[in-house]
C-alpha cells in the first residue's frame, strides 16, 4: 500500500508522513488547532503545483498537464478529508468555527484553479488534439471529464464574468455552512424530556433507548426522544401519546425554520438567487438546466417525465392507505382527522393487523452487529470480500474498523463504521473517505467510512435497529463497496466521483440483499434467545414490501418536485421560502396528511453544501436502474449469480467514472431499463 509523501515537516501531525497502520490520520495527536495551519500551509502549495502546471513552457501533453494535475494537492486532499470526516460526524464548537473560516478559503482556491486561464488553455489545446494524442480509454475519459469540469466552472468565460462567478462560488460555500450547522444547532437543542408515565405504546427497545439518551444529556431516571431520525420516528410509531407525538412531529419539522439565528429561510432564497445567477453566466436558462446537463437525465424535463409518472399512481395509493388509516381511528373511537403526526402510529397498527406484524416482535431480531455480518456476508458471496476486525486509532470511540480483503486474501482497503446517533454528529447517513483508490503513484488503498445516526443501546444491551434502519445500513454499505472496490489508475475518477443520478445505484441495489431469504435467516437473530427468525415472521415480513409505499413514495416524491421547482426558478429576487413550498405542494395536490421528507429549511442535501441541489430526484432515476438491475440476478434463479456478479463488480462497482453512465450500465445489463421493475418494487404498476 503507498501513502501519498507529504512535503512537510513533522511539526504538524497532518502533515507530516502518517506511518500508522493503514496510513491512516494520527487521530491520537490531533488538535482542532492543527487544522488552520494545516489548511494555509496545504492551500499554498497546491497552488505552486498549479502555477507550475500553467506556466510549464513545454507544448501540453498528457502527461504534464492532466496527469500533472492529478497528482497535485495531495495534502490538501488529506487535511480536508480529516476535517471533514469530524466536521460532519464530530464537531464542535472549534470546529465549527474552522469550518466557517476554511469554507470560502476553499471556494476561493477552487476559483483559482477553475477560473485559471492559462490552465485552461492547455487543456483546451489538449481537448481539441484529444483524438491524435493517443490516448487510452481511461486517459481519454480523464481528459474529457477534466475539460468538462473546466468549462461548467467557468474555465472558458472571459474575466468579467470569472469575476462575478468566483464572488458567487465563495459567498454560496458560506452559506452552506452556515445552513448546516443552522440545522445542527436545532437538533442539538432540543430533546423531550419525559417521565414513566409518558410512555404509553413504546416497547422496551424504544424505551431503553430514550432512557440512554436521557442519560447522555444528563438526565438520569428520564426518558428523552431527540430530533435523530430513529428516535423521531420510533417515537411517532409507538406511542399512544397524540399531543406528544405532535411536540415531537413539529420539532422535526420546523428545524431551521424557528426564527433567529437559526433561521434558514432567508440563506435559501440567497442561495436559490446566486445559483440561478451562476447558472445564466454559464448559459443556462436556470440551475436545474445547467444542473442536468451534465447528468443521466440530461434535462430537468426528462426529470420531471419520471417524477410525475410516479406522483399519480403514489397519490392514488396514499389516498387508499389514508383511507384505510383514518378508519382504523374511527374504529377506535377517535373523532379527529388523520394527522400527519399520526400516519406512522396508526399504519404501524394496521401493518400488525394486517400482516400479523408488531414492530416489537421483529426488531429484536435486527441487532446492529448482525446486519453488519449481512452486508459483510453479502460483499463476501458476491464479489469475494473478507472483512477482518482491526485495532487501530480512531477519531471517536463509536468508530470500528475492518481490514477488507479479496478472496486472494489481496488488501482492498479500510471500512470504518460509525453507527450511532450524538449530539457532535450531523444527522442522517452518508458515506465518505479518507483516502480515495487510484494507481497513478502507486498501488493506493482507499478507506471508506459509513457514517449513520441509529439510537444507542443502554450500557450492556445489544444496539436493535428498525427494518428501515437496517435497509439504510446496507444502503451506505452499497455506498461504502463503490469506494472500496474502485480500480482505477486517475483519482478524478475513482469511486463514487460519478453523476449523482448514477451513484445511487450501487447503494440502493444493494438494499435488494437485505431481503433475500437466506441472509435473513442467518443474520435476523433474535438478541436475547440468539434464535434465527421465524420462518412465519420472515415470510410476513417479506410480504409488506409494499405496505405503506404510497406514504413513502409520496414523502420523497415531493422532496424531489419541489427541488427542481425552487431550481427551476429564473427569478429568485423576491422569493418567500415558506409561501413557495406552500404553494408547490398545493399546486401539486399534496395529501394534507403526510409531509416532505425534508422540507427546504432543513434539506441539507440541497443547501449544505448542495451536493444533490436540483438532483434529488436522483435517488428514483438510480431506483429504476437498480430494480432493474437485481431483475438481472432474479432471472438467474441466484441472487449471487457468479457470472451477473461479476459483470456488476467489472461494470459498476469497480468502474468509478471509466465510462458515461448510460454506456456502463448497457455493459453490465446489455440495456438501458424501463420503468417497470421500479413501479412493480413499489407496489405502483396497477396504481392509477
Amino acid at each position: 500500500m503507498t501513502q501519498p509523501p507529504s512535503q512537510f515537516p513533522a511539526d504538524n501531525p497532518l502533515l507530516a508522513d502518517w506511518t500508522g497502520a493503514f496510513g491512516l490520520p494520527p487521530f491520537a495527536t490531533l488538535d482542532t488547532e492543527h487544522f488552520r495551519p494545516a489548511f494555509e500551509r496545504a492551500l499554498a502549495a497546491h497552488r505552486t503545483e498549479l502555477d507550475a502546471i500553467a506556466a510549464n513552457p513545454a507544448t501540453p501533453t498528457f502527461a504534464n498537464t492532466i496527469e500533472a494535475l492529478e497528482k497535485s494537492g495531495r495534502d490538501l486532499d488529506r487535511v480536508a478529508n480529516v476535517f471533514f470526516v469530524l466536521a460532519g460526524a464530530d464537531t464542535g464548537d472549534a470546529i465549527e468555527a474552522i469550518e466557517r473560516d476554511v469554507s470560502p478559503l476553499l471556494a476561493r482556491h477552487s476559483n483559482a484553479l477553475y477560473l485559471d486561464r492559462a490552465l485552461y488553455a492547455r487543456i483546451a489545446d489538449l481537448y481539441a488534439r484529444r483524438d491524435t494524442l493517443g490516448l487510452s480509454a481511461e486517459q481519454a475519459r480523464v481528459l474529457d471529464r477534466t475539460h468538462t469540469r473546466f468549462v461548467r466552472a467557468g474555465g472558458a468565460l472571459d474575466k468579467p464574468a470569472q469575476d462575478q462567478l468566483a464572488a458567487i462560488n465563495e459567498k454560496l460555500a458560506s452559506l452552506g455552512t452556515s445552513f448546516g450547522q443552522n440545522v445542527l444547532a436545532d437538533e442539538k437543542s432540543y430533546a423531550l424530556i419525559l417521565d414513566e408515565g409518558d410512555l404509553a405504546g413504546l416497547p422496551d427497545f424504544a424505551r431503553d433507548a430514550a432512557g440512554a439518551a436521557a442519560e447522555e444529556r444528563g438526565h438520569p431516571g428520564k426518558y428523552a426522544i431527540t430530533l435523530a431520525r430513529s428516535s423521531c420516528e420510533g417515537f411517532l410509531q409507538f406511542s399512544a401519546r397524540r399531543d406528544l407525538r405532535e411536540k415531537v412531529f413539529q420539532a422535526w419539522i420546523k428545524r431551521g425554520e424557528n426564527g433567529g439565528a437559526t433561521d434558514n429561510r432567508a440563506l435559501i432564497a440567497e442561495m436559490v438567487r446566486l445559483r440561478g445567477e451562476r447558472a445564466r453566466l454559464l448559459c443556462f436558462a436556470s440551475y436545474a438546466d445547467y444542473r442536468l446537463d451534465d447528468q443521466m437525465a440530461k434535462t430537468p424535463a426528462a426529470a420531471r417525465g419520471l417524477l410525475d409518472e410516479v406522483w399519480g399512481r403514489a397519490r392514488a395509493k396514499a389516498g387508499r392507505e389514508r383511507d384505510a388509516l383514518q378508519e382504523l381511528v374511527t374504529e377506535e373511537g377517535g373523532n379527529f382527522a388523520l394527522a400527519p403526526w399520526d400516519w406512522r402510529y396508526y399504519a404501524e397498527k394496521l401493518r400488525k393487523a394486517k400482516y400479523d406484524l408488531d414492530e416489537a416482535e421483529l426488531k429484536p431480531y435486527f441487532q446492529l452487529d448482525k446486519m453488519i455480518e449481512a452486508a459483510f456476508e453479502t460483499a463476501r458471496r458476491l464479489f469475494g470480500l473478507s472483512f477482518k476486525p482491526v485495532d487501530v486509532p480512531l477519531y471517536h470511540p463509536d468508530a470500528r474498523a475492518w481490514d477488507v480483503s479479496d478472496a486472494e486474501g489481496r488488501h482492498v482497503g479500510l471500512f470504518i463504521g460509525d453507527y450511532f446517533a450524538r449530539a457532535s454528529k450531523h444527522s442522517g447517513a452518508w458515506m465518505t473517505s479518507l483516502r480515495d483508490q487510484e494507481k497513478l503513484i502507486g498501488e493506493v488503498r482507499p478507506v471508506i467510512l459509513n457514517v449513520c445516526n441509529f439510537s444507542k443501546p443502554a450500557d450492556g444491551e445489544a444496539a436493535l435497529l428498525s427494518f428501515d434502519d437496517a435497509r439504510t445500513l446496507f444502503h451506505e454499505f452499497g455506498h461504502g463497496l463503490h469506494g472500496l472496490l474502485s480500480n482505477v489508475t486517475y483519482p478524478s475518477l475513482s469511486g463514487t466521483a460519478v453523476s449523482s443520478d448514477f451513484v445511487e445505484l450501487p447503494s440502493q441495489l444493494y438494499e435488494h440483499w437485505l431481503e433475500v431469504p437466506e441472509i435473513l435467516q442467518n443474520y435476523a437473530r433474535h438478541a436475547t434467545t440468539g434464535e434465527p427468525m421465524p420462518k412465519a415472521l420472515l415470510d410476513r415480513l417479506l410480504a409488506t414490501r409494499t405496505f405503506n409505499q404510497g406514504f413513502s413514495t409520496i414523502e420523497y416524491t415531493a422532496c424531489a418536485l419541489v427541488d427542481l421547482d425552487i431550481h427551476s426558478l429564473t427569478d429568485a429576487a423576491s422569493l418567500d421560502v415558506t409561501s413557495f413550498e406552500r404553494e408547490r405542494l398545493e399546486a401539486m395536490k399534496m395529501p394534507a396528511e403526510i409531509v416532505m421528507r425534508h422540507r427546504l429549511p432543513h434539506f441539507q442535501h440541497l443547501f449544505s453544501g448542495g451536493g444533490y441541489a436540483a438532483g434529488y430526484y436522483s435517488y428514483m432515476w438510480s431506483e429504476v436502474l437498480d430494480a432493474d438491475a437485481f431483475q438481472a440476478f432474479a432471472e438467474t434463479g441466484d441472487a449471487f449469480d457468479p457470472a451477473t456478479a461479476r459483470r456488476l463488480r467489472d461494470f459498476i462497482y469497480s468502474a468509478g467514472n471509466l465510462r458515461d453512465p448510460a454506456e456502463a450500465y448497457t455493459a453490465f445489463r446489455g440495456k438501458l431499463p424501463s420503468v417497470d421493475a421500479m413501479l412493480k418494487k413499489r407496489g405502483l404498476a396497477d396504481a392509477a
